[in-house]
């Protein structure tokens, strides 16, 4: 958007920044001189380095930031840091600006001028985003480690880790799965006590492993006192027994929109935007504490006769009908969609286990010579996420990609033109039955809102949406969206359906290839 503006004459510094472990030329970001040659004599260099940049540009991307630093052999991300007080835009993740242990003192420092206008894109995360932030759990077992590592070393922080450790398993043996708790000061004026201990003993700890794992430790407990001073009504305090075994006590920040306020307000003016702030009554109460918030609905402008909107009435992701005939029928779904014109597809399903089963039914019973396809596996490194999307570019025939809603290729990628032809969306993306959603929908069924809505259906759309969004992406795109699922059809999802999404068809397998061919058949007669 920058550079856009910036050929019309704005004159603007901007700067993207990346974080450490994703910009630093090390293996492991490791930042101390023994180990790493762009932190030894930093400090010597990086004024040349900064100066150099502010003088001879304003576009500060990663690419022109990586090869600064390699040019003056200086921590790429130390270097960004220091070029930002320069920049009039900074590009970054929400994390920067709104997460209490992480965003930037040089910008949100009490003396700080907070003359900011700040720009929030896909604000529909930042409510999740926000949840992360403002929440902080320990856990028993980690208490014990701590214990065990410093045992020998420094009695006294050891008394103080057993005494902690010993509220936590009183608090352990009243819960079977989980139970809200109504306070933990007690454990609190523990830690803080524990937390000075723990600082005496990294300033004389010599053993590099032992010490990186008490940091951590110490970060931990950390967050968890400063969390805990900022507590209010819009937290619940929760233990449980997590499926590996292990016990946490989690502070979880149901509402996340006092909080985010606070940065907020060291700025001039807010701006969130997204494609899928729906329903926006649910996104002001997250993300505002305002009451009279402007809300402005930006009508699409592409144009509707290049969208095919399909609902699949014959099929359900609901447990009751999961089973190899339903997958059967998702996998023909997917073979008939390939089938009536050459170009890429991307399947999205709302989890791992799902795909992989429908994934070999489609391999197994209905794949083609023609067709290629490739899956999402549940931990991607950035070169095989790059690698994956490299293959929708290649234009060598038709290939289906087969997704995670709410992942990493079901929001903020653009596949132009024929990149990307047609979305398939198995369910309605409602997330699965949790503790922290299933506190979510008390606490809104308690304050009158429906707590289902809150905790599961508009999250879940709202995947939906994201997913849908990957396939028109200019006013010369045309392509195919198809929902399977029969809940679609329910008046509660219907009503969260965008205003460009009332052209829609509802039928069966049984209708969908006619209907396909004749939406792609009014593209040739174009």
């Amino acid at each position: 958007a920058f550079s856009l503006l910036k050929e019309k004459g704005l004159l603007y510094k901007t700067i993207t920044l990346t974080a450490k472990e994703k910009i630093c030329f090390c293996e492991e970001a490791e930042c101390n001189p023994d180990a790493c040659p762009y932190a030894k004599g930093h400090f010597d260099r990086v004024n040349d380095a900064v100066f150099d940049l502010i003088t001879h540009s304003g576009d500060w991307s990663r690419e022109v930031l990586e090869e600064q630093a390699k040019k003056h052999m200086v921590c790429p991300f130390e270097m960004s840091l220091d070029v930002s007080n320069w920049a009039d835009a900074v590009i970054c993740d929400y994390n920067y600006a709104f997460d209490p242990q992480a965003h930037l003192k040089r910008f949100f420092s009490e003396s700080g001028k907070g003359e900011y206008l700040f720009l929030i894109d896909e604000a529909h995360n930042l409510v999740e985003r926000g949840r992360e932030m403002y929440s902080a759990s320990l856990y028993k077992e980690d208490l014990l480690e701590v214990r065990k590592l410093v045992k020998a070393e420094d009695p006294k922080l050891a008394k103080g880790l057993s005494e902690c450790n010993q509220q936590f398993l009183e608090l352990k043996r009243e819960c079977e799965h989980y139970q809200i708790l109504k306070s933990v000061s007690h454990i609190a004026l523990k830690l803080m006590n524990v937390l000075s201990k723990l600082e005496d003993y990294l300033e004389e700890c010599k053993d590099a492993e032992k010490k990186k794992r008490v940091l951590d430790f110490y970060f931990a407990v950390r967050s968890f006192l400063n969390i805990h001073d900022i507590m209010d009504e819009n937290y619940v305090i929760f233990s449980e027994m997590m499926e590996d075994g292990r016990f946490q006590i989690k502070l979880f920040c149901v509402n996340p929109a006092v909080n985010l306020q606070n940065y907020l307000e060291q700025g001039n003016s807010t701006i969130f935007f997204s494609a899928t702030l729906l329903p926006v009554h649910y996104y002001k109460k997250l993300l505002s504490v305002e009451k009279d918030d402007y809300a402005v609905y930006a009508h699409s402008s592409f144009p509707q006769e290049n969208k095919f909107l399909f609902i699949g009435t014959d099929v359900s992701t609901r447990y009751t009908r999961r089973g190899e005939s339903t997958y059967q029928r998702f996998a023909r779904y997917i073979a008939v969609m390939a089938e009536q014109k050459k170009g890429n597809y991307m399947v999205f399903f709302p989890s791992h286990r799902l795909l992989r089963d429908v994934y070999e039914i489609y391999e197994q019973e209905f794949s083609m010579p023609h067709v290629h396809s490739l899956c999402q596996s549940s931990v991607m490194s950035e070169q095989e996420r790059e690698s994956f999307l490299s293959e929708f570019q290649s234009g060598r025939g038709t290939l289906v990609g087969f997704c995670v809603m709410g992942g990493i290729f079901s929001e903020g990628i653009d596949l132009l033109g024929d990149r990307l032809i047609g979305a398939l969306i198995v369910g309605t993306g409602i997330p699965q039955v949790g503790t922290e959603n299933e506190i979510l929908k008390a606490f809104y069924d308690e304050r009158g809102e429906n707590g289902f809505d809150y905790a599961y259906r508009y999250p879940g759309m709202n995947k939906v949406l994201q997913a849908a969004g990957r396939v028109i992406r200019t006013q010369k795109d045309r392509g195919i969206i198809l929902l399977l699922d029969e809940r679609f059809c329910q008046r509660e999802n219907l009503s969260l359906f965008p205003e460009e999404w009332s052209n829609y068809q509802v039928s069966k397998i049984t209708s969908v290839e006619k209907q396909l061919k004749k939406f792609w058949a009014g593209e040739a007669s174009e």
